[in-house]
């Protein structure tokens, strides 16, 4: 017979190894909770604050550090002053957006072109060229003020233009980090080596671009002649070079069988001999042009006439022609990429800037086009389309992709692909302020049209310094064979 005390006994071992198991069970499903919470936060989170979201959030927090703008449209971060070095620290570690102006380039390469463009870039989940605007208080990396070498007809602010916010707009891919431009990184990747523009004056306007950017860390040293530009970085032995080459290759304006002295010919099957002496020798080289085509000009392949543009031939001599301006882009971009794709001493990385946009209005750029009055970026579904645009884009493009299926050397080629997302940067050119006339805006011609503006190019600072930054991070990417964004 088992006594009182030992049945009470029994029953509390049995509540102490109940307990003992509750216990234990709790402390389980702790630690699967809080690992499973681990799992799920450290996965990157890339979704982009609404505008709406974003202001109802910050204005709860503090209402004196937002400024809405038409209702809520564009909203302003105002960073507190801080220094440099703080502004950098927090930069790297998570850049606030503020308004978001999305921009979705659209997928339309055919099989040969996704089969190419695999081969030519290990990036392919990495999209830098789908994102948005965003307006950033902290402003540009310099001013006209501390760059001597801005030309003046991309200085904005030195020729009298009254706004300056389209200064601050920067880009935000929808799935990376793109780092603000880091000066002593870019001479630190590009040690010992050099990097070479070719192409029209936009090439040009990029060019300057990064030399404005580099000049606030050292000024470099100036060896350009009349062939091309040339400037060193002494500090890391980094050249800049910069050669015109408008179509990319030869071209000349001697008499060629019935088309007379002064009439450019342009052989569309002949790289032009000018970059191709030195460009072979560059680590990286990046192409901008197409901006040339439309002036007059005859198109030539193995020596035959083959297109025209803006120039009829005599009567006698008058036949169908089998190229167009576009297909004659596309060629040009095929021939010169080829060219350095297959040379023998070539290993470097080639850039390919793809067709920049302009944004004439009523007119094009000598019949009264304007885009005066220009303060930010389009918004969603206000860009106009350009059928020309998009068609030098994909006819660019299909060059590019066929160079890259050329390809028979070590080297690499990159479609730096700016097109889509500077359509909605329609704020970001000189327009009336390309000169210091004081009459810019009034004068105008005896027929009463106003002045030529330029509505191709970019101010500096402004929308082109995001060209670098895009560049920045592909020549990083290869030359430190890392994917991630990381500076």
């Amino acid at each position: 017979m088992v006594s009182a005390k030992s049945r009470d006994y029994s029953i509390s071992s049995n509540y102490r190894r109940v307990a003992s198991s509750i216990a234990i069970l709790v402390v389980l499903l702790t630690v699967c909770v809080t690992w499973n919470s681990c799992i799920i936060l450290s996965r990157p989170d890339y979704r982009l604050v609404t505008p709406k979201s974003f202001f109802e959030a910050t204005l709860a927090e503090d209402s004196n550090s937002v400024e809405s703008h038409e209702g809520g449209h564009v909203i302003k971060l105002v960073h507190d002053e801080v220094s440099e070095a703080e502004v950098e620290a927090e930069e790297a570690a998570s850049t606030e957006v503020t308004e978001l102006v999305p921009s979705q380039t659209e997928s339309s390469e055919s099989s040969d072109s996704q089969t190419a463009s695999s081969e030519s870039s290990d990036d392919s989940d990495w999209d830098l060229y789908d994102g948005q605007w965003y307006y950033d208080s902290v402003g540009p990396l310099y001013t006209n003020n501390t760059c001597p070498i801005l030309s003046q007809n991309q200085n904005c602010q030195g020729n009298g233009r009254p706004d300056k916010e389209y200064e601050n707009w920067r880009w935000k891919p929808s799935h990376c980090e793109l780092p603000r431009f880091n000066a002593t990184k870019f001479l630190e990747l590009m040690s010992g080596k050099t990097i070479t523009f070719v192409g029209d004056s936009v090439a040009r306007n990029q060019m300057e671009s990064l030399l404005c950017i580099l000049w606030q860390v050292e000024v470099p040293e100036n060896h350009g002649s009349r062939l091309m530009q040339r400037w060193i970085f002494k500090s890391k032995s980094v050249t800049i070079l910069r050669f015109w080459s408008a179509w990319l290759v030869h071209h000349t304006t001697e008499p060629f069988s019935y088309v007379p002295d002064g009439i450019t010919k342009i052989h569309l099957d002949v790289p032009d001999e000018t970059f191709m002496q030195l460009a072979p020798k560059s680590d990286v080289v990046i192409f901008s042009n197409g901006h040339w085509f439309p002036k007059r000009s005859v198109y030539l392949l193995n020596n035959e006439i083959v297109g025209t543009q803006l120039w009829t031939p005599p009567p006698e001599n008058d036949q169908p022609m089998k190229i167009t301006t576009t297909e004659a882009f596309e060629l040009s971009t095929e021939t010169s990429l080829t060219a350095l794709a297959t040379h023998s001493n070539y290993t470097g990385l080639t850039i390919v800037t793809s067709y920049s946009p302009d944004h004439y209005e009523n007119g094009a750029w000598n019949t009264g086009g304007s885009c005066t009055g220009k303060d930010s970026p389009l918004m969603p579904g206000q860009v106009v389309e350009h059928e020309y645009t998009n068609i030098m884009h994909d006819k660019q493009t299909t060059g590019f992709y066929r160079a890259v299926k050329n390809r028979t050397n070590k080297s690499k080629l990159k479609l730096m692909d700016i097109t889509e997302a500077f359509k909605y940067r329609h704020d970001g050119h000189p327009g009336p302020y390309r000169n210091l006339d004081p009459n810019k805006i009034t004068k105008r011609s005896p027929k009463g049209h106003p002045p030529p503006q330029d509505c191709l190019h970019w101010c500096m600072p402004g929308p082109v310094d995001t060209w670098n930054e895009f560049m920045l991070e592909l020549i990083r990417r290869e030359f430190e064979g890392n994917q991630n964004s990381a500076f």
